[in-house]
């Protein structure tokens, strides 16, 4: 016999015969083949072995003392613990209605008397192979039955969420942006009902300026993903307009691949925000002007000699003054790009030009800290803002040098993008029509976790920097915009305690 039988017996089968021949012969024969076999005479016996430990299969006789097979097939049938075994009967009794009786008790097959021991191994092992896939079957509906269970309930809860949230939600169609379902705080806002809003576009609603770009951004969203916090200028029903920011998340509803917008109203603090730059503007640019003029009429000497102390205490008002000029600055550029009042004002450029006048505009710097600036410039023309173009350069270059240490050197180099090897941000290789402007530095770098912030307002490597550095945090963020509405990308790649490189992509007119 073979060990591998006695370790792993292919299935657990009972027998419940009163004829002692019949057992050792069944026992042997299945043993051999191997199963793990029990056999007993009695079918009392057999229903107490069943229930204790149920078994994989039961070959019953029929013609037995006491209880005959017929009751016992019955009783097995009766209890949940051993309802669903498969039981075949052994029975010299070949009359049809004995075959049909034991049918009707809950067998699932019938071998007469004398058997054939090929024929008992091969019913065996057809009945344990549809009990096992029964097993399966049952044990995957369950599963299925509980994922059910369990989506329904998820199902259940987003939809209370959906109905009940504050916050405006729409559901629309990826392929056409149609809305299939919105919630009522989303009705509220935008002033219309259900129906008019079910089966339409937000163009053919007229719900803002840029729905175009809106559908667009969804049409995309299997490709880029979720998005968050896009500014859109909302318009309701009754034509008053909000600002209001909106988050799309990628759902499968039955198959079918649908948006989940989430709008937050944020027209009042809009409001405050325009309140702000005009208090910022009138209000605190006038007198820091003021402020400064005194501070440098102090420093001339005009109004008499200072003692070193105070030469002490009108460089620290100067510098933290100018700094506050650069904050005000900044913030009022940032807000006014972002409000479209400020506008690019494009005409032809040279890229060589712009690098070489911002390494001479940052020389002054890079001498005073030690730090060597190294230019490689190309030829090509561009249209684009060079005043605003400057601004970001100079921006990045000023960055690069305040965080590279004496000795150190900073690079900054354009070529074309046909070059081999160069790709954005999205790992896309760029088409030949740009140039790819770089800014390196051998600098302290920037941690990983901080790579996708800090083109966001007010958002630095370390808090310190604020006060260490001058910056105002809102720098790059500026860089950012100006980039955009050049229709170019903005990226860094950065290892840290080795240095930093930014790129700037910029397109090339099309006769390029």
């Amino acid at each position: 016999m073979p060990k591998e039988s006695l370790n792993f017996p292919k299935a657990d089968i009972l027998v419940i015969d009163d004829t002692p021949e019949n057992l050792n012969l069944l026992s042997a024969m299945l043993t051999e083949q191997g199963y793990k076999v029990r056999s007993v005479t009695k079918g009392s016996t057999g229903l107490r072995g069943a229930n204790a430990v149920p078994p994989d299969l039961i070959l019953l006789d029929v013609n037995m003392p006491e209880m005959n097979g017929y009751e016992v097939c019955q009783h097995l049938k009766a209890n949940d613990r051993t309802r669903e075994i498969p039981v075949i009967f052994i029975s010299a009794l070949g009359d049809v209605l004995d075959k049909v009786k034991a049918f009707a008790v809950g067998g699932v097959d019938y071998i007469t008397k004398p058997f054939q021991l090929e024929e008992v191994l091969a019913r065996i092992e057809n009945h344990l192979t549809i009990w096992k896939l029964q097993q399966q079957l049952q044990a995957q509906n369950e599963r299925l039955q509980q994922e059910i269970h369990e989506r329904t309930k998820a199902e259940e809860k987003f939809a209370k969420v959906f109905r009940s949230s504050p916050n405006p939600i729409a559901i629309a169609t990826v392929s056409e942006a149609r809305f299939i379902d919105v919630n009522p705080s989303f009705l509220k806002m935008s002033g219309y009902c259900l129906e008019e809003v079910i089966g339409d576009t937000a163009a053919e609603l007229n719900l803002g300026k840029n729905t175009v770009a809106i559908a667009q951004t969804i049409q995309l969203l299997p490709e880029t993903g979720s998005l968050y916090n896009l500014e859109f200028e909302f318009s309701t029903k009754s034509g008053e307009f909000k600002t209001i920011l909106i988050s799309l998340e990628l759902l499968d509803l039955a198959g079918v691949p649908c948006a989940l917008l989430i709008a937050n109203d944020i027209t009042e603090r809009k409001r405050l925000e325009n309140e702000f730059i005009s208090l910022v503007s009138h209000e605190l640019r006038t007198p820091l002007t003021s402020t400064m003029g005194a501070l440098d009429l102090l420093g001339s000497g005009q109004l008499g000699t200072l003692n070193q102390q105070g030469q002490k205490v009108l460089s620290i008002a100067t510098t933290n003054t100018e700094r506050l000029i650069r904050l005000v600055n900044d913030i009022l550029d940032l807000e006014r790009m972002k409000s479209g009042k400020i506008f690019t004002r494009k005409a032809k450029c040279n890229a060589a030009d712009l690098l070489i006048t911002a390494t001479e505009a940052m020389q002054a710097m890079a001498d005073k800290l030690q730090v060597g600036l190294i230019i490689n410039p190309v030829s090509v023309e561009l249209w684009a803002d060079s005043d605003r173009l400057l601004q970001t350069l100079t921006n990045l270059l000023s960055n690069a040098i305040k965080f590279s240490e004496p000795g150190d050197s900073v690079w900054i180099s354009a070529i074309l993008s046909e070059s081999k090897g160069v790709e954005s941000e999205e790992n896309q290789p760029s088409s030949s029509n740009h140039l790819l402007i770089t800014i390196q530095d051998e600098g302290r770098g920037i941690p990983e976790d901080k790579l996708q912030i800090i083109f966001e307002r007010f958002q630095q490597v370390d808090a310190s920097d604020s006060r260490n550095k001058g910056g105002t945090g809102l720098g790059l963020a500026i860089c950012r915009d100006i980039i955009q509405q050049h229709d170019g990308k903005i990226w860094v790649q950065s290892i840290l305690g080795k240095g930093s490189t930014f790129y700037v992509l910029l397109p090339l007119p099309a006769s390029q």
